[in-house]
């Protein structure tokens, strides 16, 4: 058993998850039309400025943000169907929750989009951005890789990975006691944060077992490296530092080599969520980034 959770900890690593604080703005919760993929929540008015979570994440851990944000903008706190309370939907997920994003920013004829996306929400930003170069003026991208399969299993095919497999089905059959030991130990790797390690816990627990498990493998088998070029927009990279600063930085370089208009920078002393373990850096970066687009 601890052999396994080492390696479900190894493939899981980058799994967001986090707490969520009161806004002071007036919120409204909407659903999309296609109400089963995603469930929006807008605040404020102006400009649209889209929220994406990472995987297990609800759209409501953005609010902080919003308020360190010195955009007057209409924010979209995105969440994902099978997280924090919403009914999961049949596989394909991750290319469903793209399409329906898509789908309500074309019906919703939503322009000038900035999206900011952190772990998987970073990779539906780069794939939304290249499908819609002419609706995304800018994206911030925070700890994600177009293509996490090439660092954590190097040189296994896309092809090789099935929803339907021995190592899917042991999660699956994990008792509740066996999960919680495995979430604990990975939401422990996410954050220097110690105050936000049971939240962390408590939203992968909280999670529809079968969406965890098929919607990763979704993303173990996502490689956006080809359609970096189709991205057009400036786009902002912050990586953390954790477990080493230069290799991860390597890794960024490697794998952004296709997108010509980036920032790569790294954040100090950080895991995984750089918003809990340097929160005054992250909020100053994503500012003097987005303070051009002023007007």
């Amino acid at each position: 058993m601890t052999k396994l959770i080492k390696i479900i900890l190894t493939l899981f690593i980058a799994i967001a998850v986090t707490n969520c604080s009161v806004s002071k703005n007036k919120t409204t919760t909407v659903e999309s039309q296609q109400s089963q993929p995603i469930k929006i929540e807008t605040i404020g008015k102006g400009k649209p400025i889209f929220y994406l979570p990472g995987f297990t994440v609800p759209g409501s851990i953005w609010k902080e943000t919003t308020e360190n944000i010195t955009l007057n903008r209409k924010s979209y706190l995105i969440s994902y169907a099978g997280f924090n309370g919403n009914k999961p939907i049949e596989m394909p997920w991750y290319n469903t929750i793209k399409s329906s994003i898509i789908k309500y920013i074309k019906e919703n004829n939503l322009n000038e989009i900035i999206i900011i996306g952190h772990s998987m929400g970073g990779n539906l930003a780069i794939d939304i951005a290249s499908e819609l170069p002419d609706k995304i003026s800018k994206i911030v991208i925070v700890e994600a890789l177009p293509c996490m399969r090439e660092v954590m299993m190097p040189n296994v095919p896309a092809e090789s990975l099935f929803y339907e497999s021995p190592y899917n089905k042991k999660i699956l059959e994990m008792d509740e006691q066996q999960f919680k030991g495995m979430a604990s130990m990975m939401a422990s790797n996410m954050t220097l944060n110690k105050e936000k390690v049971e939240t962390l816990t408590n939203w992968i627990l909280e999670a529809d077992r079968k969406t965890w498990v098929y919607g990763y493998t979704d993303l173990l088998k996502l490689d956006l490296r080809n359609v970096l070029s189709k991205t057009k927009c400036e786009t902002l990279i912050i990586g953390a530092s954790f477990p080493d600063v230069k290799i991860a930085k390597e890794n960024y370089e490697n794998q952004y080599s296709n997108l010509t208009n980036k920032k790569i920078v790294m954040a100090s002393n950080s895991k995984h969520f750089v918003m809990f373990d340097q929160p005054k850096w992250f909020y100053e970066t994503v500012n003097d980034f987005l303070v051009n687009e002023k007007k």
